[in-house]
This record gives structure tokens, sequence and C-alpha cells, in this order.
């Protein structure tokens, strides 16, 4: 077994390991390859696998996490280990890596994703759960209704807005954001590359909804073939309590499905009621259930 930083080569194999390990998350080969070849713009952003006989069977990712101004805080994301390889010290491996990578970098505090499966590993390595968060499906087929918006409300697609405007209705909404810290130092160099830049964001089924010339909400739709993730769905807090978020969810929804995807994921901390209750009003079923974890770096 060993573990290296990935390289642009290795974005099929990590997109094929990840459809086994958690086919509930939604990135492709494509934009895959490109955060590997182009990484994100925080410093000390890490990319590692796990080979064993030259191929890959294990990865994640990690890096000092810049969107918060709590400090010390880091992510280690999602572990993935091919089923038919664990109980090896894979999985630890790729975790001690992660870990000896962000100290140095003044990385003290980390959170990491524990599936139910996984969470007695996560506990021997010194992690305690800390939040619920709850994945869930849409079949898209037949899709949901359009909506007619109400009167002085604009269903625009994003690929005819200023990303600014996206930006700025972006870092309004997550200031409520639930979490283990807040998310309140959103750079729009690091924003542009996590969302207008992937590769996988459909311009064209995202949707924001306008009041006024203001994006008073939006949802993000990010596309892998027929499969997509509702990236990120909010309402900007002055605007909330008029079905906004639902609105620009459902039209995206809709679009997202008329350009031939066929079934959407998301997911959503247990504790963020509005969103639950939105999807559960479009038909969307729980999956799975994940929890963030955390752990001090000593």
């Amino acid at each position: 077994m060993r573990i290296r930083e990935a390289r642009p080569d290795d974005a099929a194999a990590v997109v094929a390991l990840r459809a086994i390990v958690h086919p509930y998350l939604v990135r492709g080969v494509e934009s895959t390859r490109k955060m590997l070849t182009d990484p994100p713009p925080n410093e000390g952003w890490i990319a590692l696998v796990a080979e064993v006989d030259g191929q890959v069977i294990g990865w994640t990712s990690a890096e000092p996490n810049t969107s918060t101004s709590v400090p010390g805080f880091g992510d280690v994301n999602t572990l993935h280990v091919h089923p038919g390889h664990r109980r090896r010290g894979i999985g630890t491996a790729l975790l001690t890596a992660a870990t000896d990578h962000l100290r140095p970098l003044g990385v003290h505090r980390v959170r990491t994703m524990a599936t139910a499966g996984s969470l007695p590993f996560a506990s021997r390595h010194g992690f305690t759960p800390s939040r619920e968060v709850r994945y869930s499906a849409l079949d898209l087929t037949p899709p949901p209704a359009l909506p007619e918006p109400p009167a002085g409300v604009r269903l625009r697609p994003i690929a005819e807005m200023d990303p600014h405007l996206l930006y700025a209705a972006d870092v309004a909404s997550a200031v409520d954001e639930p979490g283990d810290v807040p998310v309140d130092a959103v750079t729009f160099e690091s924003w542009r590359y996590d969302v207008w830049d992937n590769l996988g964001l459909d311009k064209t089924a995202s949707t924001a909804a306008e009041v006024n010339g203001d994006v008073a909400a939006f949802s993000l739709v990010k596309r892998d073939g027929d499969r997509m993730w509702s990236d990120y769905t909010c309402s900007v807090p002055a605007y909330r309590g008029r079905g906004l978020a639902r609105l620009a969810k459902t039209a995206a929804l809709h679009r997202a499905a008329e350009a031939g995807v066929r079934i959407a994921y998301t997911s959503n901390d247990e504790s963020n009621a509005p969103m639950l209750a939105i999807n559960a009003r479009l038909g969307y079923r729980p999956v799975t259930t994940l929890w963030a974890c955390l752990a001090d770096l000593t």
C-alpha cells in the first residue's frame, strides 16, 4: 500500500471509487481533473490517494478552512476506501497523512465526515460527532412542475448574471448557516473557484430569484451526466419568509430535468429545518446520514 499526492490522471479512478463508496456525492471526471490540475487558491490544500498494486483504492483531501474567521480550523474531507480493501490500515494511513500535512500549517482543530459504520473508526482517532447531516435524493422523472413566480419576482438562469451579485447574496445568506464554525470569511477568489468556475456548474439550470433587481434567492446545480447535486440553495435574510428559496430550487430542478438530469442529490444539516421542509415538499427521500466529527490535533 502506498499513500501519495493525487495527480490529474487519477481523476477517473477517484470518480469510479466515489461511485462505489459514496454514490450520493456528485463530482465528475473533468471537474475532478481540473481540481487536481489547478488546485483551490487557498494555501495548503492537498489531495491524497492510496494505491495497491497500482490501483487507486483510497482518497481524501485536506485543507485549512479559509471560509471561516475561526483560526486554526481545518478539514479532512470525506475518506473514501474501497470496501474490498478495508480493515487493512488504509483509512488510518490516509487520515494520518492528511493531519500530518495540516499541523505545520497551524491547524489545531479539524473536522471530517463519517458514516454510521465509520464512527467507531473516527472515535479511535480522537474524533467526536458534532452534527448530523442528512443526504437525500429526488427522482426527476417526472420533474416538479415549473412554478409561476409571483408578481415582482423574476426567475433567471445564473448564466445571465454578474457573478459578483451571486457572491454577495451567498455571503449574506451564509451568516446563519448551521455548522461547526461560521462561514464568514469567503473571498470572491475562493468562491469563484469553488462555485462559478467549477466545470460541473450548470449555469443554465442554476436559477436565481430577483426582486427589483436584487438577488433574493438562488439554487445551484452541479451536474455529472444524468446526476446532479443541489450545491447550495438560499435566500437573503431580507427576503426570507416569501417562499423564494423553494421557488428558485423548484425552477432549477425543472430546468435540470429538461436538460436530461434524472436524479438529484443534496445534503442538509439536521438542524436546518427550513431547507428540510422545502426538500420534503419537493419529494426528496433520505438516502444516508453522515456525521461531522471534530478532533484536536496535538
